[in-house]
């Protein structure tokens, strides 16, 4: 089983500080409410200007920092310190919060970005530095959105994209049980109310440009949520699972063009895939019949995106974060 280790952390962290700070090119989530509002990214975003946009400049803070904890000692990890240092500071923080209260912002980076922002807080407080609480607010910030937005969404959102509600929810789920239940409880409901009743589920993908898998994210999400009572959930969600059926679950998707940002989602879409599957073999009871072919279709995922991190900034600026979360779901589980 392959397994995050220290060469592949000071590969990742490297190749991540070389775009958190690369301002060009870059995609703007931001509404302008008048002339004033054309600036570039680094005058709207002092922190999170790089990484080609908002959302993966953030995951991409929380994964250098989570590769600087686990190895400290790696001469990246000190260039990691050093960078935060001099970033993460309580001003810049105060400014990226600052930008959420514009009227027009209500919806930024909605729910994929507010997921984000809660994981590299939650990142951030484990580490003794002098910038460790410097993102309170910031997350104090999606906490409430999340809690006034959540009880309005009335369905899910079910696509592949950044828009789906499950991948957001596993993401937000996690933190909120270490630092708040109200959110958690809240989101388990949610997730109960969208998700209990599903049956038979077709998994009817990729689309085109997806990086994510609906069907996956979902079964992640319960297992998370019902704990002992998740194996009778999935064997209804994907009763044909044991067979490798839907045979879509079980094929790396093909990558056609890597310098095309869209299609290049589809390497992401196989990175995240091993993550759910090596997630949900854990999730089930000793002997499930599904296990070992999510263990199996796990690796052939890995097998198919680990070649195509780096080598074109489409894909480079984001991928290392899913491989991180695919890596370290095997040494998480290795045990199981």
């Amino acid at each position: 089983m392959t397994g995050l280790d220290a060469a592949t952390a000071a590969r990742f962290m490297a190749l991540t500080l070389g775009h958190l700070g690369r301002e060009y090119p870059y995609k703007l989530d931001h509404v302008l409410d008048g002339p004033q509002d054309a600036q570039t990214p680094s005058a709207l975003h002092p922190i999170f200007h790089g990484s080609f946009d908002w959302h993966s400049c953030v995951h991409g803070w929380w994964q250098v920092l989570q590769l600087a904890r686990l190895y400290p000692d790696l001469p990246d990890a000190e260039l990691v310190r050093a960078q935060a240092a001099q970033m993460l500071t309580e001003a810049n923080f105060a400014a990226e919060t600052a930008y959420l209260a514009r009227p027009s912002a209500r919806g930024f980076e909605r729910p994929y970005g507010w997921a984000w922002a809660l994981m590299l807080h939650g990142e951030m407080v484990q580490h003794d530095a002098a910038w460790a609480q410097h993102g309170n607010g910031f997350a104090a910030a999606f906490v409430a959105r999340f809690k006034a937005f959540l009880p309005l969404q009335t369905y899910p959102i079910r696509t592949g994209t950044h828009f789906n509600s499950a991948f957001a929810l596993v993401l937000a789920l996690a933190w909120a049980r270490q630092h708040d239940a109200g959110l958690a409880v809240l989101i388990e409901s949610r997730a109960a109310d969208w998700y209990a009743n599903d049956r038979g589920c077709q998994a009817w993908e990729p689309g085109g440009d997806e990086f994510l898998s609906p069907a996956l994210c979902e079964a992640l999400l319960m297992s998370r949520v019902l704990g002992a009572g998740f194996a009778e959930w999935f064997d209804a969600f994907l009763p044909a699972c044991a067979s490798s059926e839907p045979r879509t679950l079980f094929t790396p998707a093909s990558v056609s063009d890597r310098s095309d940002g869209k299609i290049a989602h589809l390497d992401g879409l196989n990175l995240s895939r091993a993550w759910c599957w090596r997630e949900i073999a854990a999730a089930l009871p000793i002997a499930h019949p599904v296990q070992a072919r999510a263990r199996a279709a796990a690796e052939d995922h890995l097998a198919a995106a680990m070649p195509h991190i780096s080598g074109d900034y489409m894909g480079e600026h984001w991928l290392a974060t899913f491989a991180v979360l695919a890596l370290q779901a095997a040494l998480d589980n290795a045990s199981v």
